[in-house]
């Protein structure tokens, strides 16, 4: 019974079947991955400087600092608040930066083809 199974595997987190340990994954979309892989580097830069970040079904960052957890379902609100806040910007220096800069040439080179 499928309904089963995965109540338990929320509940125990541990699984054996016949003496063998299984784990379960999340099948998601192309699309959801993509936009999970988006916040990949910020998200890695986190994790370096223990700020415990989580990325949230979809695609929503969730991150420590100054004792609170910061998220936001709006992908838009949450880079401007992490381009805003001067700790922030200090430990992401150059993650945020770069795709800036890759964004603003891919922008370019489509204007170019029009």
């Amino acid at each position: 019974d499928k309904e089963r199974i995965m109540k338990a595997a929320r509940e125990e987190r541990s699984l054996c079947y016949k003496g063998r340990r299984i784990r379960f994954t999340e099948d998601l979309s192309t699309k959801t991955w993509q936009a999970r892989k988006e916040w990949q580097n910020i998200y890695n830069v986190l994790n370096q400087k223990n700020m415990h970040p989580r990325i949230f079904y979809p695609a929503r960052l969730s991150f420590k600092i100054e004792g609170k957890i910061k998220s936001s379902p709006d992908k838009q609100k949450q880079k401007e608040f992490l381009i805003t806040k001067p700790a922030l910007q200090e430990i992401l220096r150059g993650t945020l930066g770069e795709k800036t800069k890759q964004n603003k040439k891919t922008k370019g080179n489509k204007d170019k083809k029009r």
